[in-house]
């Protein structure tokens, strides 16, 4: 019914969250055991202002970075690929910092990172900025707290942070997309975190039709014409040969 879906719409949009790229190898940091539990949420002001706590914070993406720089895209992300050499996606909009959706392939002028990209970072204070990689080796080299070569000011990875507002430049682009569409696929999201989990609302509200591909139920399974409780990979995988067979 997913293949049908997509194979009817011209105008899709895809909503991506961690479930997409769970089989790329980025492990689900928020489970028990994981890196979420064993260090304590360090919020934006916070980072501003406590050298301990900002350390605290480096400490933490130190361990989280190293799977996000190894991972490589899959079908959930080469579905909006083959879905744009097609002509029939809108844009995608991802909850996700992986960068996975450009590493694939997919124009950045389709793409909405609502939590921005944990691959590059940035001074708060001149705006110089570097690659994240280039700050791993400096972590785990022994700095704590690595600063601005240029100023000596802040850096910051170019990811949102707790507390932190979400670019509003982001969510208006997300919010005409979810307007224009007439598919909204939300794969890989537990559709909790707002105000990104607003985006299927915007899309169904403008009488677009909703699909979720999800290991579990969501609060919008009500409302969806396809649920799929699946993993997002291996899905997308067999929509893309199902389609890929329409036309052979």
């Amino acid at each position: 019914m997913l293949a049908n879906l997509l194979r009817s719409s011209e105008r899709i949009l895809l909503f991506t969250g961690a479930g997409a790229s769970t089989e790329s190898g980025i492990p689900d940091y928020r489970s028990p055991g994981g890196v979420w539990s064993r260090y304590r949420n360090v919020k934006y002001r916070e980072f501003l202002e406590d050298p301990e706590l900002r350390a605290l914070f480096w400490a933490r993406g130190r361990e989280l970075y190293p799977p996000i720089y190894a991972a490589k895209p899959n079908a959930a992300h080469q579905l909006p690929v083959w879905l744009h050499e097609r002509g029939r996606l809108l844009g995608v909009v991802t909850q996700n910092v992986d960068g996975l959706h450009q590493a694939a392939g997919l124009p950045v002028e389709l793409l909405v990172e609502l939590h921005g990209n944990a691959h590059q970072v940035r001074c708060l204070g001149c705006g110089w900025g570097c690659t994240r990689q280039e700050v791993q080796k400096r972590l785990e080299a022994g700095e704590l707290n690595p600063d601005c070569p240029s100023c000596g000011g802040i850096l910051k990875p170019a990811t949102v942070a707790f507390g932190q507002p979400l670019p509003p430049e982001e969510i208006e682009r997300a919010r005409e997309m979810a307007a224009a569409c007439d598919l909204c696929l939300v794969i890989g999201s537990s559709l909790t975190v707002y105000p990104a989990a607003y985006v299927p609302h915007w899309a169904r509200s403008a009488g677009a039709k909703l699909a979720i591909l999800n290991l579990e139920p969501t609060r919008l399974d009500d409302l969806c014409e396809v649920i799929v409780h699946a993993p997002a990979a291996e899905t997308c995988e067999r929509m893309i040969h199902i389609m890929e067979s329409d036309t052979a």
